[in-house]
């Protein structure tokens, strides 16, 4: 569902559903959350995140993106936090079916959540770029590492961790099927096909991106990408092309 962009100023004014926004990449926190609102038909504005607006700060309470703003309730910045916004607003389509609750949930934090597989690879990128390797520029590589608690020894080992987490969920991808959870499109699905773009964004005619942080994002070690099964890109390919919203609006 189409939306567009306001003012810090605008969106404190206005009423209904709001969220900052990381601006220019696909963020796949953020894109799995534009995502539910697709799905669920949610009218919603977006203000891009940024860290020079004390405004920002003082009415989210941190200086991060996504965070998600309805009426005047307290804002919602984690996942799962989202997730269950999402579903309260507009409960059809779910996207939590009662009988698969736990797994879903436990799922996207696995995916989404602290020590997850997107903030895996953000420290791993941090660690790469901060080593003189192929990530992050080393200044902005200091501030996402001070953001996902980097330390040269989580660095080293995210490797391995999102090695692992590939794994798992190329196991719990059945082969040949469409969808995580029992042939059911769920959250996970939306997560899932969100969280590819930290190792292989969409094209640019799909998602532009500056080419710069294209490559940061595609550059992978020999393990990482033998660890990316094809299945888990087609199932993000299907997933886009069934349900969401084509070209990313970043």
């Amino acid at each position: 569902m189409a939306f567009h962009y306001v003012t810090t100023e605008e969106a404190q004014a206005a009423e209904g559903l709001r969220a900052i926004v990381v601006g220019g990449i696909p963020s796949p926190w953020g894109e799995a959350m534009k995502a539910m609102f697709h799905v669920k038909g949610l009218e919603w504005q977006a203000v891009r995140l940024d860290q020079r607006d004390p405004n920002q700060g003082s009415w989210a309470g941190e200086v991060s993106a996504p965070v998600v703003f309805w009426q005047d309730e307290a804002p919602v910045s984690d996942a799962l936090g989202i997730l269950t916004l999402c579903e309260r607003l507009a409960p059809d389509p779910g996207l939590v079916p009662q009988e698969h609750r736990e797994i879903i949930e436990k799922a996207v934090m696995r995916l989404a959540g602290p020590g997850g597989l997107g903030w895996q690879r953000r420290l791993q990128q941090v660690h790469a770029g901060l080593s003189g390797e192929a990530g992050f520029h080393p200044k902005i590589a200091q501030y996402l590492g001070h953001k996902y608690g980097y330390s040269p020894e989580a660095g080293e080992a995210a490797e391995g961790e999102i090695c692992r987490m590939l794994s798992e969920f190329a196991e719990m991808l059945p082969e040949g099927g469409d969808y995580f959870i029992s042939g059911q499109f769920t959250a996970v699905d939306i997560y899932a096909a969100a969280f590819m773009a930290l190792f292989a964004p969409l094209p640019e005619a799909e998602c532009a991106m500056h080419p710069v942080t294209r490559s940061v994002f595609e550059t992978l070690t020999p393990s990482i990408e033998a660890a990316l099964a094809p299945k888990l890109l087609a199932h993000r390919d299907r997933i886009y092309r069934t349900h969401l919203e084509l070209p990313l609006q970043l």
